[in-house]
């Protein structure tokens, strides 16, 4: 039987296990999609991606992200740690920045220090929510009306809407009903207050994935980046800030927020946990 070299790492967190995990397969070309499908369905995990020659002569490598449930077109924390196992495996970019393809398209990536960062894709759907769904997604979080400041919709590829609260202490004491949230991607948002919780981040989010083998995640690139385009474009945040997520979950997820120019970058650490080989 076909075997394939095998990582599963810790992305968004400069602690093992404290981030959100990804399992990676390389060389993975010979593998159905089927294959494919069966094996994240195995892992579990929220996302598991397979790297492949690239197509476009300008990418260095391909990715295709499933999760439990479906194949994405693209997602955050799979695109860092894909770019890491592949780095690692001894892949070396034709330029200085490493070019990823997936099926969103090219996406740019960078080193900064330890850390990788991806420049935010275009979004696919913004503006606000229909008034129906947003009181469908406040009911499922047992929200009042008032507590609901702003929403838009935030999908990248991975179909997230985006709900701003007040507090980060709302934020933490959500407990979804997951059967209200049925095939949908919600992310909330709120400021953290410097005088209570501290400096080391400006915003807590949460990630709900209903259906999916990991209903929160524990910190998100793709919700992050189309979160800071809203925020950003309205002026709600920094031109730099750093978000906390996973917290409910016991984790210390850190998703870094540049914007620079007309580039929002995405960054954050990832950790090699597991490596060894994998036979399908």
């Amino acid at each position: 039987m076909p075997s394939f070299d095998f990582k599963q790492l810790d992305v968004f967190s400069h602690h093992a296990i404290k981030g959100n995990p990804l399992a990676v397969v390389l060389g993975a070309d010979s593998l159905s999609d089927q294959q494919m499908a069966d094996f994240a369905k195995w892992t579990n995990l929220s996302e598991t991606t397979f790297l492949l020659k690239p197509r476009d002569p300008r990418a260095d490598y391909r990715v295709r992200i499933f999760t439990t449930l479906n194949e994405l077109p693209f997602a955050g924390h799979p695109t860092l740690g894909s770019c890491h196992a592949w780095l690692q495996a001894g892949g070396v970019p034709k330029g200085e920045e490493i070019i990823q393809e997936c099926e969103i398209g090219l996406v740019r990536i960078r080193r900064e220090g330890e850390e990788l960062a991806f420049v935010a894709p275009p979004l696919l759907r913004s503006g606000p929510l229909e008034a129906d769904l947003l009181e469908r997604v406040r009911l499922a979080l047992d929200l009042e009306p008032h507590a609901i400041l702003r929403s838009q919709w935030v999908d990248n590829g991975a179909g997230w809407l985006a709900l701003m609260l007040a507090d980060r202490e709302t934020v933490l004491g959500l407990q979804p009903d997951y059967s209200q949230l049925s095939g949908l991607a919600v992310g909330v948002i709120a400021p953290w207050n410097p005088s209570r919780d501290g400096d080391e981040a400006q915003f807590e989010v949460r990630a709900f994935v209903a259906g999916d083998g990991a209903p929160e995640d524990p910190a998100t690139g793709s919700l992050n980046a189309g979160v800071a385009q809203w925020l950003l474009t309205e002026g709600l945040a920094p031109s730099r800030y750093m978000v906390s997520q996973g917290t409910a979950m016991g984790r210390v997820g850190r998703i870094r927020v540049v914007q620079q120019g007309d580039e929002i970058w995405i960054g954050g650490a990832v950790t090699l946990c597991i490596e060894g080989r994998l036979t399908l």
